[in-house]
């Protein structure tokens, strides 16, 4: 027992209750460090790295962390460190120009024929390179209305064909709340594809559970889940289980990942993480240089490492298994390829 938290091996591995499962996520760094049987560090710079960007990990990922190990991969995209505390030249709140991009509450469009959805601010794990830390989701709420001037905006523009919802991580929301915004946008003649943008099914696969597979399954229009996996090592039997009912559910399944600094910025990382993602039936999407968000420097690669990786790759992988290498830049109207 833990102080604050009653760690059961059975409620990992059994508990069907996803609310129940979120709720028992581990919130204290400290906790964390104890639960791992972490060496002791610094624990002032690593509480002050968590009141800027609050720690949130659940149960069944932080068991994927090897005991002991301050340099394991999962641990080092959860944790809150003293880097994150440097002001450093070029890392900014908004890097990648969303609040310039806002048709409405809620809703923006950066490319054309796509507007994106931000649902809401909560999701099932706190990653510390986020790049939209700093969102102002209270202010920016397009459920305040009962989605009704989101619908509006989407429906009075026949260019779109695409909607994307995002968040925080949208899944996270009632199926009630997430089926009705779904069903009303399924329902707009020009809307084509419903694209959702989740790290749900790697961080938390109980959510996708029988009564979620039944709603996802009946929205008549094409569903494309893009999940958020950085290292294989997030990508366990049940998440890969979690994977493939949804494609059973009518969903096309890709990933994007951000290259990491010490997580994943490796050949063998990548390409180990591409072929467990297409054994369970996701391509390869997006590889993402880093969004430069407020004190995540310590995460970036160079461009030059990360253009030797993608070679290798593209060596070593069939052409459907290695990601495009691309950079998000504000204001551009796509997202820029790296060659």
């Amino acid at each position: 027992m833990i102080t604050g938290i009653s760690i059961k091996n059975k409620s990992l591995t059994q508990q069907n209750n996803w609310q129940q499962c979120l709720g028992q996520a581990i919130r204290d760094p400290e906790i964390l460090i104890n639960y791992l049987e972490l060496p002791t560090k610094n624990l002032q710079k690593i509480h002050q790295a968590h009141e800027k960007h609050k720690l949130l990990v659940p149960l069944g990922y932080a068991n994927k962390i090897k005991k002991g190990c301050w340099d394991d991969p999962l641990l080092k995209q959860i944790l809150p460190i003293e880097d994150e505390t440097f002001v450093v030249k070029g890392y900014i709140s908004d890097p990648v120009g969303d609040l310039d991009a806002s048709l409405s509450p809620g809703v923006l469009q950066k490319y054309q024929g796509r507007a994106l959805v931000v649902t809401t601010g909560v999701c099932a794990i706190h990653c510390r390179y986020c790049f939209r830390q700093e969102f102002p989701y209270s202010e920016l709420n397009p459920m305040k209305n009962n989605w009704q001037q989101t619908i509006d905006v989407i429906k009075n523009d026949p260019s779109l064909y695409e909607v994307i919802i995002s968040g925080g991580d949208p899944f996270v929301l009632s199926d009630q709340r997430l089926f009705s915004l779904c069903q009303q946008l399924a329902e707009i003649p020009h809307i084509k594809t419903l694209r959702f943008h989740t790290r749900i099914p790697i961080v938390l696969p109980q959510r996708i559970d029988t009564d979620f597979l039944k709603w996802f399954a009946s929205l008549k229009i094409k569903k494309v889940v893009v999940i958020h996996a950085n290292h294989a090592n997030e990508i366990d039997a049940i998440v890969g289980n979690t994977l493939r009912t949804l494609v059973s559910a009518g969903a096309t399944l890709l990933n994007q990942s951000v290259l990491l600094k010490g997580v994943n910025d490796s050949v063998e990382a990548l390409e180990n993480l591409s072929h467990v993602l297409f054994q369970y039936q996701t391509l390869p999407y997006y590889l993402h240089l880093l969004d430069k968000v407020s004190g995540t420097a310590h995460f970036d690669t160079q461009q030059q490492k990360a253009l030797f990786i993608m070679e290798q790759l593209k060596n070593r992988l069939s052409g459907y298994l290695v990601p495009k290498l691309v950079r998000e830049v504000s204001g551009k109207r796509s997202k820029v390829t790296i060659v």
